[in-house]
């Protein structure tokens, strides 16, 4: 991903969830990922898939059971 990807990625993903502290950080060791972030808390990556000639994104974000809250039973 080139710094402008991921500038235009942060942007959207900033506006779409309405969390101006969300950053998308590009990764030392991957060329087709970045990191997402809010403020010091890593929540996912975003991976370029890029065949046929056409470009997407695609955003993936782990939840852990042990994060979520209690269920309301």
């Amino acid at each position: 991903m080139t710094q402008n990807e991921v500038v235009r990625i942060q942007d959207y993903l900033r506006s779409k969830f309405n969390v101006p502290q969300l950053s998308v950080v590009m990764r030392n060791t991957k060329d087709d990922s970045a990191e997402v972030m809010i403020g010091e808390e890593f929540i996912g990556v975003v991976f370029k898939d890029d065949e046929d000639d056409e470009v997407s994104y695609d955003f993936h974000m782990a939840i852990m059971e042990m994060d979520l809250p209690p269920s309301r039973n």
